[in-house]
Parts: structure tokens; C-alpha cells; sequence
């Protein structure tokens, strides 16, 4: 699926650990390293979660566009 692909390829470009987005989500490690390797469906409350620790729409995540946008403008 996309969205696991991009999920985990942001986190890395951004050098954030599974640990780090586990706290930010309030789950276990291995629950993200799930969601990640596609084993777990993701809650959409989660994914709005990680849309905005990585700052790109849902729509981005999920496949539906190509173009990272961003949901909150540069300060």
C-alpha cells in the first residue's frame, strides 16, 4: 500500500524513530513497525495524526497525489 510506503519514508527523511512516532501516537513500537509493513490497517485518527507530525496532506499519504503538499505554511 502507499500509504505505509510513504508513512515510512517520511519518517525517515525526517530521522525520526518508530519509538519517537509511538510516543507522538500513544501506541507500542511494534504497532507502528506493523502499520508501516503493512500487517495493520491504520485508524484514520492516527493517519490525520501523522499527516500533521509530517506536515503533507492526507491526500499525499494516501496516494492520491503525487506532490507533497503541506498542511501548515512555513514560519
Amino acid at each position: 500500500m502507499i500509504f505505509n510506503q510513504r508513512a515510512r519514508n517520511l519518517r525517515e527523511d525526517m530521522d525520526l524513530s518508530q519509538e519517537y512516532i509511538s510516543q507522538k501516537l500513544g501506541i507500542s513500537r511494534a504497532t507502528v513497525n506493523r502499520y508501516e509493513n503493512d500487517k495493520y490497517e491504520l485508524k484514520l485518527s492516527y493517519a490525520i495524526e501523522l499527516a500533521k507530525i509530517y506536515n503533507v496532506s492526507l491526500d499525499y499519504l494516501t496516494g492520491l497525489i503525487d506532490e507533497p503538499k503541506p498542511l501548515y505554511d512555513e514560519i
